[in-house]
């Protein structure tokens, strides 16, 4: 990594230090139930959070999981497209900015505001691009495309340092495979959470996947 990215992402990847390397992706939540969602998901063991941009009134949610969770977990966005979008997460006090894509833009203003920065990338190339503009991570995304071979063989000559989470198409069979292969952990969207999936079920979920999580890395 370049000498002058290196403090910065130094201090700026402390924020996922220590935490359950699971991101639970929220596409589609409603802004009622942000704060009883959120809050049923740290109880059960995530503390990363994410709220695409393309959810219905979705600074609102993050507004709110900001302000009643932001203490105990990092909130963010996923699907930030475009630098006055990071601008307005920024704002509300979100810390983490996800993307599909590997936008050098997006990911220097993620930077200079120091919030997280998980641009998805699939390439060799896209993956070092991200790095030089900053980005604090890497999203494998679809991680339907890389298989745990491939993300090995890339792993080698990445720096140690950066982390890794494979999204797309991940399910307790296979995070062992990619937690062997180098990744460090995994972005989980429809298998965690719908629009309109009761607390209960979502809570359920949330245990299953914490625990299949837990059992892969010890295994």
């Amino acid at each position: 990594m370049p000498g002058h990215l290196q403090g910065e992402f130094e201090s700026v990847v402390q924020a996922l230090e220590g935490r359950l390397p699971l991101v639970a992706i929220l596409r589609g939540l409603e802004p009622d139930r942000a704060a009883t969602v959120g809050e049923t998901l740290v109880e059960c063991g995530f503390d990363i959070i994410e709220v695409p941009l393309n959810s219905p009134e979705s600074m609102r949610s993050i507004a709110t999981l900001v302000q009643t969770l932001g203490a105990r977990a990092l909130i963010g966005a996923g699907t930030v497209l475009t630098e006055p979008q990071v601008d307005s997460l920024a704002d509300i006090g979100a810390q983490l900015v996800v993307s599909p894509n590997c936008n050098p833009a997006v990911i220097r203003r993620t930077a200079a505001h120091s919030m997280v920065s998980l641009p998805g990338v699939v390439t060799p190339t896209e993956m070092f691009a991200a790095l030089e503009a900053g980005a604090s991570g890497l999203k494998i995304f679809p991680a339907d495309m890389v298989s745990p071979a491939i993300i090995s063989a890339v792993r080698a000559v990445l720096p140690p340092q950066v982390p890794v989470f494979a999204v797309g198409g991940i399910t307790p069979a296979n995070m062992g495979d990619y937690l062997s292969a180098g990744t460090a952990g995994f972005g989980i969207g429809g298998a965690l959470f719908k629009p309109g999936k009761p607390l209960a079920e979502i809570a359920d979920a949330a245990r299953s996947i914490v625990a299949a999580f837990r059992a892969a890395r010890a295994g």
